[in-house]
């Protein structure tokens, strides 16, 4: 009988990890789409943005009726597959701060920095959740359960956007110093306007 219990919650922990990992997946492949952002802005920068501050708008139309249970097709669907268990019943702040950081950098920077920044946080961030969901063993002290393996993916991850788009070594090497540090701070979805304000402005210095 013990043992089958044993076994019964071996199994309802699988199911739960197997669970999070796919909502981490679909959460993170967003960010990862973000990355054409920047490619979009060459061509229309202006409407781009407008969009971006629409969906924003619409978004927040939509998380406010489903906090009170008036759900909106689509929308309410795709937060609701992205959400992780500590935003159930709340509204969910993660696509706010994400489409929020991508608009200060555009605006706050020129073109190489914004495009460094935005990258930083789409791959940068957006690939290290993944490899410390994945591969997340030995945890970073003081950092509420950030991973190793997820530290060095997001610095290897800066680390060749930022140089594709400087052509700097140097450069590239100190963004992704920095752009790992905050991705270890517990800053919850503020990382999403930190992260691409903080590389585009330290990315502005340094060339």
């Amino acid at each position: 009988m013990k043992r089958n219990r044993l076994f019964s919650r071996s199994g309802i922990a699988i199911k739960q990890r197997s669970v999070d990992v796919a909502k981490e997946l679909f959460r993170k492949s967003i960010h990862m789409f973000s990355a054409a952002i920047p490619f979009l802005l060459k061509f229309a920068y202006a409407p781009i943005l407008i969009l971006l501050a629409l969906a924003l708008i619409l978004y927040c139309i939509s998380e406010s009726a489903r906090i009170k249970g008036h759900e909106i097709p689509l929308i309410s669907a795709v937060t609701a597959a992205a959400a992780r268990q500590r935003d159930a019943d709340r509204f969910v702040l993660g696509p706010v701060t994400l489409v929020l950081g991508i608009i200060l950098a555009a605006l706050l920077w020129k073109e190489d920095a914004a495009a460094a920044g935005i990258f930083a946080l789409a791959f940068g961030d957006g690939l290290a959740s993944l490899s410390g969901k994945l591969l997340g063993q030995t945890k970073v002290p003081l950092t509420r359960g950030k991973t190793a393996a997820g530290s060095l993916t997001c610095f290897l991850a800066i680390f060749i956007t930022s140089f594709l788009v400087s052509k700097n070594a140097g450069v590239a090497l100190c963004l992704a110093g920095t752009g790992m540090f905050m991705e270890l701070l517990p800053l919850k979805d503020f990382d999403n306007v930190i992260i691409p304000v903080a590389i585009g402005g330290m990315y502005t210095l340094l060339i």
